[in-house]
């Protein structure tokens, strides 16, 4: 063989005769899903330091051929070969060719029960005292891609029970579980992650009436709820420490009560393909035009029951009212999509997605945080993120947000 010999006993160790492992050994098969798993480890190492096969052989003090059949899979190294590649990527021998380790289940909360195909993936969170499982599936699955997943769920649905068996898949990381439909939400997630204490952030998308009704239950750190402007001020006075009004259906009081913080103010109303100028329902009604709703208890689908009772509407008078699309983003995609004519979301949505744009009305976005949770560390990075400029920064440059000298300020103190 050209190219650097046999590399000595280190070389013939790795098995380069006819059918000859390392070791003497027999070599493991190319279906083999383990020697698969220890030769992907071996050459993301090599990749990761930007060295070739061949100068990772001559580090090693073995042929590039022995380091080809082992990131292949082809070839089980000796103890060796294995110490002599490890010590030359800087990897300990058993973070590169040690059997995976399967951690032990654990019992967690669902936020909701998934349906089929089972098993399903969940992330993974620590609310209280308690283990939360959020499903990644469904609306929770899209993030204009796939979320990296914290477990998988044990239990099937026939067998549900609360708490549920997971098997995580790694550890446990310090997160905050925010539950609420403001597509800029996910912004969290940047400063939380530059904290000194870095937090990572899980988002279950989903209306104010199921977002606070989760933070009641103590299964969010924080419901995003948005309130119409003009109700603002009749529910909380005008200031902080005014209760809530116990009729109001957006805000839930959890058993020990919560604070309700500011974080932006948008526009909801209709969004439309361009060229169409929709003025309210009654020209969805009369037109005949494909509507895009929200799912019911959100407070989009109020807003728009709320108009259709004013204009004297029907359900039967809107085609597609039935629709339920579960997030503002997904209202403006099906319409961009030409999947319906108009829809029910934000003006940031509707502005994102290069459509036109009817107000309905003005909504104060706010975050209710319940008070047993206040002192934990992730209330305590949310509070910080939102007093920094990194967050606000992101709200600024967002088309439709506004009203940012409210984020982060005391709204009102919900008593139990």
């Amino acid at each position: 063989m050209s190219g650097g010999g046999d590399g000595g006993a280190a070389g013939r160790d790795c098995g380069e005769t006819h059918g000859e492992a390392p070791g003497g050994r027999p070599p493991v098969r190319e279906t083999g899903d383990i020697a698969r798993r220890d030769g992907t480890r071996v050459r993301l190492a090599r990749i990761g330091l930007g060295l070739s096969q061949q100068e990772l052989a001559e580090a090693a003090g073995v042929t590039r051929q022995a380091v080809a059949g082992v990131e292949a899979g082809r070839w089980d190294p000796s103890l060796r070969v294995a110490l002599a590649l490890a010590q030359a990527l800087g990897q300990r021998v058993e973070d590169l060719f040690g059997p995976s380790r399967r951690r032990p289940p654990l019992a967690a909360s669902l936020l909701a029960v998934p349906e089929e195909p089972w098993p399903q993936r969940v992330e993974l969170a620590q609310v209280g005292e308690r283990t939360v499982a959020l499903p990644l599936a469904g609306a929770g699955t899209f993030r204009a891609g796939f979320s990296p997943a914290g477990g998988v769920l044990v239990d099937s649905p026939a067998a549900h029970r609360d708490p549920c068996t997971v098997e995580p898949t790694g550890p446990l990381r310090p997160t905050l579980v925010v539950a609420g439909c403001d597509p800029a939400l996910p912004l969290l997630a940047g400063p939380l992650a530059l904290l000194e204490q870095p937090l990572a952030l899980s988002w279950w998308p989903c209306g104010s009436r199921e977002a606070a009704r989760l933070a009641a239950a103590g299964l969010v750190h924080v419901a995003g709820v948005h309130v119409p402007e003009e109700r603002v001020a009749a529910m909380f006075g005008g200031g902080s420490g005014q209760a809530a009004r116990a009729d109001d259906p957006a805000l839930a009081r959890g058993a020990h009560g919560a604070e309700v913080i500011g974080f932006s103010i948008w526009d909801e109303g209709l969004a439309y393909r361009p060229g169409l100028a929709v003025a309210d329902l009654t020209d969805v009604a009369e037109r005949r035009l494909r509507f895009v709703n929200r799912e019911p208890g959100s407070e989009a689908r109020a807003l728009v029951e709320a108009e259709m009772r004013r204009l004297r509407l029907a359900p039967a008078d809107i085609m597609g009212y039935d629709t339920a699309a579960s997030g503002h983003m997904l209202v403006a995609s099906a319409i961009a999509a030409g999947l319906g004519d108009v829809g029910v979301t934000t003006q940031p949505a509707a502005l994102a997605y290069g459509l036109e744009f009817a107000s309905l009305a003005s909504e104060h976005s706010l975050l209710m945080i319940p008070r047993q949770l206040l002192g934990t560390p992730e209330a305590r990075g949310l509070a910080r993120v939102l007093a920094s400029s990194a967050l606000q920064d992101q709200l600024a440059v967002l088309a439709g947000y506004r009203g940012l000298a409210t984020c982060g300020e005391p709204v009102a103190s919900l008593d139990p």
